[in-house]
């Protein structure tokens, strides 16, 4: 079973809520769990010490009901929501002047009438964003002005009209390499390298009160890729801006990363002041 996507827990080091999440994976066989379940008085986020979000990623067809085996379960153990697709770009804003927020706001829906925390993801990203976001008139790469624009358009009507009802946003996600280095993504090739900071800015406008997260994967496994968050983390803070946490997508094996290393990222990245969250959790048990 994948556990996926956004809980909030306590810090190791301070006892400051931080975030984390679970989820159950597209191919775990749901209709097998209820029959284990069903003896329980306890469900998962009753288990959790006080403060502590533990959240799952649900589909379309969990968040417009149509797969009730699923919607009990995570009505029933979760509190705390985050969105498979539906809230990346590709497909909210599919064509410069159009924007489908149907579905959308039926997913925000489902976790505030269950009294649970809801997740956006994610705002800027490299993979699922529309080739036209990027596109220059003559087929070329667009200009800085014209890409900022279409990045705070976007973010101010999606941000904006969930505004005070989802908690927190994944603003930027994974734009780092292993090494620690920035991604060669579009969207840094067009803005620059300060394309992280202007997300982060544009969100904060559309929203002030909602949390901002920055979100990778290998935090855990590379020291290297770590110390790249940490990098980005403090120039956003150098800048005046707003970040509320870091997420890693814990994709582990058995072996790997070792508790130590667990601990050792934890304590590295609340270092810098801002909450640490494991956003995915999958434990792989069979050899390469």
């Amino acid at each position: 079973m994948t556990m996926d996507r956004r809980t909030f827990t306590k810090s190791l080091s301070t006892g400051a809520a931080a975030g984390a999440v679970a989820a159950v994976s597209r191919w775990t066989p749901l209709g097998l769990l209820p029959a284990v379940a069903a003896g329980q008085t306890i469900a998962l986020k009753d288990l959790v010490p006080k403060g502590w979000l533990i959240g799952v990623a649900i589909n379309q067809n969990q968040s417009d009901g149509r797969d009730g085996v699923a919607v009990d379960l995570v009505t029933r153990q979760f509190n705390a929501i985050t969105p498979e697709n539906l809230l990346k770009f590709q497909s909210l804003h599919a064509e410069p002047d159009r924007f489908t927020f149907d579905a959308q706001d039926r997913y925000v829906a489902f976790g505030l009438d269950r009294g649970m925390a809801v997740i956006g993801h994610t705002l800027v990203w490299h993979s699922q964003t529309p080739a036209w976001v990027w596109a220059a008139t003559d087929g070329g790469l667009a200009d800085r002005a014209t890409m900022l624009e279409r990045m705070r358009s976007h973010i101010a009507n999606v941000v904006g009209r969930y505004k005070g009802k989802i908690r927190g946003w994944d603003v930027v996600n994974e734009a780092l390499n292993d090494d620690g280095t920035l991604r060669d993504s579009p969207w840094r090739r067009g803005i620059g390298d300060d394309y992280i900071a202007k997300a982060f800015e544009f969100a904060r406008e559309a929203d002030p009160d909602a949390e901002l997260y920055y979100n990778d994967y290998n935090l855990a496994t590379s020291a290297a890729k770590r110390a790249g968050a940490i990098r980005i983390i403090k120039e956003l803070q150098q800048r005046g801006l707003r970040i509320d946490a870091v997420g890693e997508q814990g994709h582990w094996r058995l072996e790997s990363p070792t508790t130590t290393e667990i601990d050792q990222t934890i304590t590295e990245l609340r270092s810098t002041g801002v909450k640490v969250m494991i956003t995915e959790l999958d434990v792989n048990l069979l050899p390469p």
